[in-house]
């Protein structure tokens, strides 16, 4: 594992780049001492892609959701 301080990671994020996507991970350091790390993408594309609709039929929004609030309700939310 590479380290490398702040400045060298600005001055030549290009390359560092280049080596974290073939699989190198860099510590990026502030004065000696890590704060970041760079690491290859991959472990997040094998992430099972979200289904559209996976809940259709399991929830029901009721036809007066936006409906106003009673008073009393509304008089606790304008206490503050």
């Amino acid at each position: 594992m590479q380290t490398v301080n702040i400045h060298a990671a600005k001055t030549h994020l290009s390359r560092l780049v280049d080596a974290a996507a073939a699989g190198e991970e860099i510590l990026i350091a502030r004065a000696g001492r890590p704060v970041a790390r760079l690491v290859p993408l991959q472990e997040v594309a094998a992430m099972p892609r979200r289904q559209l609709g996976r809940l259709a039929g399991r929830i029901h929004v009721p036809d007066d959701f936006d409906a106003a609030l009673p008073d009393d309700v509304v008089a606790i939310f304008e206490r503050g």
